[in-house]
């Protein structure tokens, strides 16, 4: 499947008709007989600057936004960040489903040296941190965030 062909039926996908989630696209695009996984189209919605509103996916028009709409990590981790859990050096991060890749791309955005890297899921974001000191160190800021510290 050409890239460019998929990205291009998911932009029309997400202009013709509300996409609330990931599972969504990935059944519209197999109506139309274009395969795509879960990960391919999360790089695929952030090559294409798409953000989740309350319509649904969107495209951010990078022309008419003078600075980009994106709240920073401490913004949404008050609003959707639910519980925090540290295992050894990596921290899970739980919100309301369909809102953890928002969460983990913004922690991806703001290059914390903290942050090895992030995983997210419909619900889930890991943060893998490189030792056990510096996911502590973490997971107190995302609590400071919350007020339960």
């Amino acid at each position: 499947m050409n890239k460019a062909r998929r990205q291009d039926s998911i932009l029309k996908l997400i202009r013709s008709r509300p996409v609330y989630t990931q599972q969504e696209l990935v059944r519209a695009l197999r109506a139309q007989k274009i395969p795509a996984t879960q990960v391919t189209l999360s790089r695929d919605i952030r090559d294409l600057g798409l953000v989740k509103t309350p319509q649904g996916y969107a495209q951010v028009d990078a022309e008419t936004t003078a600075q980009p709409a994106r709240p920073d990590v401490a913004a949404l981790a008050r609003e959707i960040l639910l519980d925090i859990k540290q295992a050894r050096n990596l921290l899970v991060l739980r919100t309301p489903p369909a809102n953890a890749n928002v969460l983990a791309a913004a922690i991806d955005r703001a290059e914390w040296p903290e942050v090895t890297g992030t995983i997210a899921g419909d619900d889930t974001v890991l943060i893998v941190a490189p030792d056990i000191k510096t996911a502590e160190t973490l997971r107190s800021r995302f609590e400071n965030f919350l007020g339960t510290r």
